[in-house]
């Protein structure tokens, strides 16, 4: 079987980066690309569905148990609040808690947040989805607070998003199984910043692609650019709204 490297990430996370690095480094060898549910993700490692993917914890780890793993931070998240366009929230650049004390907040059943005292009161109802959520949000049933990258992916013009500087912010990791495979082990190395040919990488004979393969290799760079949906595989694999 042709080699290859999955990647599966969650609402919000933007790999095209390093796929291009990967598409430099490893012409020969396929990166494909799938969409998961945060609730999703530790489950997909444990039922062998992806090689590594890309998650907001404590979320991942708190729903599911990928088995022996690693972990490293890639990024911090901004916490922002979804209000209506019209929202008297909105004359402020940006907030705190205590300017949302008074206020009703959705917290839909894939909530990532790791927030115990956000300020408000929660609504009783609680969606399935941000997604749901945010068209709540619209119908004018209460705020919502999610990491910034996914109040961009469910921008509206009718709504927009402040920061809130003194809520916690999320965290985006890479997860993977352990013991680390080699060529996990070098998608780790670009995450990182590792130089192609650095001491750390493994110095190996790609095979040549046949024109399958290639196909493949170039549906991963448009899916990572959003020019195409990913394609989810795996138990436990969903595609995010949008």
């Amino acid at each position: 079987m042709p080699r290859r490297f999955r990647l599966a990430y969650v609402p919000g996370v933007m790999p095209a980066k390093w796929v291009r690095k990967w598409e430099e480094r490893f012409p020969d060898v396929p990166l494909e690309l799938a969409s998961c549910t945060v609730a999703g993700s530790a489950a997909l490692l444990k039922d062998d569905g992806a090689d590594a993917v890309v998650t907001r914890l404590p979320r991942a780890l708190d729903v599911g148990d990928p088995g022996p793993h690693h972990a490293i931070e890639l990024y911090a998240e901004t916490t922002v609040v979804i209000v209506p366009k019209d929202h008297y929230l909105t004359l402020a650049d940006d907030l705190t808690a205590d300017d949302l004390a008074d206020e009703n907040f959705l917290v839909p059943l894939d909530d990532v947040l790791d927030w115990p005292a956000r300020p408000g009161t929660v609504v009783e109802h609680r969606p399935e989805t941000v997604g749901d959520a945010v068209e709540l949000v619209a119908a004018g049933m209460g705020l919502l607070a999610v990491p910034q990258s996914l109040a961009r992916l469910h921008h509206r013009r009718d709504l927009v998003y402040r920061p809130v500087t003194d809520a916690p912010t999320g965290r985006v990791v890479l997860l993977w199984p352990s013991p680390t495979a080699d060529l996990t082990d070098e998608f780790v190395g670009i995450v990182r910043g590792r130089r192609a040919g650095s001491s750390r990488g493994r110095d190996q004979q790609q095979p040549k692609r046949n024109a399958k393969e290639k196909a493949a290799a170039k549906r991963a760079n448009r899916e990572a650019a959003g020019k195409v949906p990913g394609r989810n595989f795996g138990k436990g694999a969903r595609r995010g709204r949008r």
